[in-house]
């Protein structure tokens, strides 16, 4: 027997792979698509918060929380940190939703293949970064800006201001990175 047929003989047929790929993959309970009620949390929180904001504050309108800390309303057209922010966003405006919706779905779709009783550290970064981004699209949606509001400082440097969907990304994307790095630590234990 040739090596080629001692390999097509070990291999099962495409219909039996795709059913043992199916056995394998975790029952939505298990899966990370638990953490999707921390997404909903975000949304709910964020829109909450940008209803008060909006309602009690005047555009630019400050209150000094603490010596590093305003709260302030401000809208953005841009990205993260009025990147890419114009007066007029038109298509940009359209391309940041479809952004999110894609980015969203894409993560989703990764939380339902995860076991989140083994990645719960990064289950729930990647929930933080979909309520977040899903967040900032519901706005970009309703009136083509983001209302942000956190605006910390330090003496005369300020950084841009943010608010509670922004901060979901953020410390998502951080939890993603010590996700990374434990991973990586436990792999170099292993060998």
């Amino acid at each position: 027997m040739s090596e080629v047929e001692r390999e097509s003989a070990a291999a099962p047929p495409p219909p039996v792979r795709a059913a043992v790929a199916v056995r394998r993959m975790v029952p939505a309970a298990a899966s990370g698509w638990r953490w999707l009620p921390l997404s909903v949390a975000v949304i709910v929180l964020d829109r909450l918060v940008k209803l008060w904001i909006t309602h009690h504050f005047a555009p630019l309108e400050r209150v000094h929380v603490l010596k590093v800390l305003d709260i302030i309303l401000t809208y953005n057209t841009g990205a993260a940190f009025s990147f890419l922010a114009t007066d007029q966003p038109g298509l940009q405006r359209w391309l940041f939703v479809v952004l999110a919706l894609g980015v969203s779905a894409a993560l989703i779709v990764w939380l339902r293949r995860l076991d989140a009783r083994i990645h719960g550290l990064l289950a729930c970064g990647l929930a933080l970064i979909v309520g977040g981004a899903l967040g900032n699209m519901i706005d970009r949606l309703m009136t083509g800006r983001v209302v942000d509001f956190i605006h910390v400082h330090w003496g005369a440097h300020y950084f841009p201001a943010f608010n509670v969907a922004d901060s979901a990304i953020t410390i998502g994307a951080v939890l993603l990175l010590l996700d990374a790095w434990s991973e990586g630590r436990s792999v170099r234990r292993r060998s």
